[in-house]
């Protein structure tokens, strides 16, 4: 068998028509959305991982030092054959855990991007040439089936991704994670944890404006993709502390009245002086509601680590 394998799950165009899909409903909605994958086309996907070098951008940094900290207690609670990442990207911060799981058999990365898991693949056979990589090119929130594998399986789902779900997406991903899981299976979740609003509110709006250029971004893939005229210079990046729903939630403000073609769409989209599209929600957890998110679907929390400053955590629950 080959050490390498692929599966293509995203039928041809599929990524386009759900941009187009996003972009009518959200631009034509009050207040007006987009939802944040947009901004990881090759420029953001560079934008982001500049933004986890800086200093106020501590999400990143205090993740890698749990599984750096932690990797041969997650290896011997879980005893995994198979991991399983969603989200995979690089695959870089996954590499403490492929480090520390022993009996690891299979890695299963699934991500959209296709060149991102190959790319990935490529460096992590050439350090563990003896590993099976199976990876699929998938949207993990719309649901896929995993490929035969040794259990028990480790899923990972890393960087605090999740909080950029709703509630109700929230709880509809986190039960399609668990029909993924049989008994012996685990979760690790990664979470951003509530803390305060000053320290928040700066990991998303940094002094050099990394994080504005990046919020920009949305705007050049609209105008790449869907033929649009939006220009960065009219809009101002935002972010904001919301604290009810305990997430930031970033913006980009319309400096003054104009109107937006979207020719692809044959859309034009009117914009009044100070009206805002929301671009991200980045929810914020505490370990109680993390643990009644997962019981509520079925999942058992069983392991809770953070970093030596509790600014992030890992869980590990099971299937029940």
């Amino acid at each position: 068998m080959s050490p390498f394998q692929l599966t293509r799950t995203l039928p041809e165009d599929t990524m386009g028509a759900a941009l187009r899909t996003d972009v009518l409903h959200g631009l034509t909605r009050t207040p007006k959305e987009l939802p944040p994958k947009w901004f990881y086309d090759s420029r953001g996907s560079d934008l982001f991982e500049e933004i986890t070098r800086l200093p106020e951008y501590y999400p990143t940094r205090a993740e890698r030092e749990i599984l750096v900290d932690r990797a041969a207690e997650i290896a011997a609670a879980t005893g995994a054959r198979t991991l399983v990442e969603l989200g995979s990207g690089s695959s870089e911060k996954t590499r403490h855990l492929l480090d520390a799981l022993t009996d690891l058999r299979a890695y299963v990365p699934v991500d959209v991007s296709e060149s991102a898991l190959v790319g990935a693949a490529e460096v992590l056979l050439a350090a563990r040439p003896g590993l099976q990589v199976h990876a699929i090119v998938a949207d993990f929130t719309q649901g896929m089936e995993l490929p035969d594998t040794p259990g028990p399986r480790l899923v990972a789902f890393l960087g605090g991704t999740i909080g950029n779900l709703l509630p109700d997406e929230r709880k509809a991903f986190l039960r399609s994670v668990r029909g993924l899981l049989a008994p012996g299976d685990a979760l690790l979740l990664g979470t951003d944890l509530v803390k305060d609003e000053e320290v928040l509110v700066a990991a998303y709006d940094d002094a050099a404006g990394v994080t504005a250029e990046f919020n920009k971004n949305v705007l050049a893939v609209m105008d790449r993709e869907l033929d649009a005229d939006f220009r960065p210079h009219d809009f101002d990046h935002v972010a904001v502390w919301n604290a009810q729903e305990e997430w930031i939630e970033m913006r980009l403000r319309a400096r003054r009245a104009l109107n937006v073609k979207i020719r692809e769409l044959d859309l034009m989209v009117p914009f009044e002086a100070g009206e805002e599209i929301r671009t991200e929600v980045s929810a914020k957890f505490r370990q109680d509601g993390v643990r009644a998110e997962l019981e509520a679907v079925g999942l058992k929390l069983s392991e809770w680590w953070t970093d030596a400053a509790g600014r992030f955590a890992l869980s590990l629950s099971t299937a029940v």
